[in-house]
Formats: C-alpha cells, structure tokens, sequence
C-alpha cells in the first residue's frame, strides 16, 4: 500500500476514532498568532519521541544521545509542511542556493513554568520566535513559542525578551543533540534567532506546503466529514 492509498484508508475511519495527530487536528483558527502544537517529548524524557507519520502513533525514536535531554516541551504544528516555500525562504536569506525543506511538520518548542508530565498531547502555543537551523542542506526551523495562558511567561511577546541563558541552553541542544562529544563533525547549525514576524511568516510558509503537498487529503477529509454528518 502507498502513501495515496494509505492516507484514503485512514480517511475513511479516522473521523469516527482518534484524529490523526498530522492531519487530523486543525492549526486553529487564529493561527498563525495561536496555534494548537502537538507535543512529542517533555524535558524529562530521556528518550526521544516521535509521531509515526503513517498510523499517528508516537513511537521510540532513540534514547538522547549522551546526556543531553531537550530542555522545553517539543513537538509539531499539525497541518503544516517544510517543503519548498520553507526552503526557499531560508536559501534566499543566506544566500544559499539549493536549500530544501526537511519533509517534515515544522518543529515547536514550548516555554512553560509549569510541569507537563508526559507527551501525547494537544496545548495551545503563542508563537515568539525561532531558530534557524540548517541540518545538512535541509532547512529544520524551530519555531519557539509560549503555553498560552502561562501567566508567568505571558509577559514574552518576542524571543528577545525571553532570558538569554534560556535561548542559549535550548540552542545548544539542538546544536550537539545529534553529535557525540568532541566530535569535530557538526551536522546542524543554527544561523539565526528570529523574532515573532519572521516565526509567522515561516509558518505561514508551512502551511502552504501542506496545501501543496495534502491538500487534496484535506479536501477528501471534509467531504467524507461531510457525508458522516
């Protein structure tokens, strides 16, 4: 069974059961200032979580290499797509000719006082911010965002408000997570931190990479809703 197939299947039983954590659940209405974020890991995971993209299951991906455990709430924006509108966005910013998209939702990274124990869930994010990173010749943004309703941190309306040592710690994970220690070869770089209008601009982006690459899924999806009701 393909990928067309598979997702015409999932269609057809997916509204009746658990929504598909991808392509089942809406950015929101209110997107790109709100966003409903799926959160995969939770900084006292020891293991790294990831959405199956095929049944939306979360699945092991690997334990964290060595002892570096990511330091916010972590996961994807559903309904969203780093293909070539991303790419192109960050190629045209660096100068760098030939950059792609990852192929994956656009990564979010979720700042909170507050103890969430476990991934597997939905919340509601305030974008303010990103990173740009580049992994290989793939643009792999993290859009970094707050719990809405977090009133301790409601006071953030732009990354360069929040704490530097904050920024600094959430980017050095990224910058190592894939690396062992000492190692002099580096996958991934980050080559900017960007605040809240470049974060909406970038998920903007994602979302017409989704309508591009899934919008007839999504069109499928509301017509089989519709028939269903």
């Amino acid at each position: 069974m393909n990928d067309k197939e598979f997702f015409s299947l999932w269609q057809k039983i997916g509204i009746p059961c658990k929504s598909h954590p991808w392509h089942g659940v809406e950015i929101g209405k209110h997107a790109p200032d709100c966003l409903t974020v799926y959160i995969e890991i939770v900084p006292t995971d020891t293991v790294k979580y990831e959405l199956d993209k095929v049944s939306g299951h979360l699945r092991v991906d690997r334990p964290q290499r060595y002892s570096n455990v990511c330091p916010t709430l972590y996961g994807l924006i559903p309904q969203t797509y780093c293909g070539p509108s991303v790419g192109e966005y960050s190629a045209s910013l660096l100068n760098r000719p030939g950059l792609m998209g990852d192929e994956d939702p656009l990564d979010i990274c979720v700042l909170t006082e507050k103890s969430i124990t476990h991934g597997d869930i939905l919340l509601e994010a305030i974008p303010i911010g990103g990173l740009r990173m580049i992994d290989g010749q793939e643009a792999d943004d993290k859009i970094v965002a707050i719990l809405k309703g977090d009133t301790f941190q409601e006071q953030w309306k732009d990354i360069k408000d929040c704490p530097l040592p904050l920024i600094e710690r959430l980017m050095h994970y990224f910058l190592t997570y894939k690396d062992a220690p000492g190692s002099e070869k580096k996958h991934c770089e980050i080559t900017h931190v960007y605040g809240r209008e470049e974060a909406h601009e970038i998920i903007r982006r994602s979302q017409r990479d989704y309508l591009a690459k899934f919008g007839q899924l999504q069109a499928q999806l509301a017509s089989l809703g519709s028939t269903l009701n």
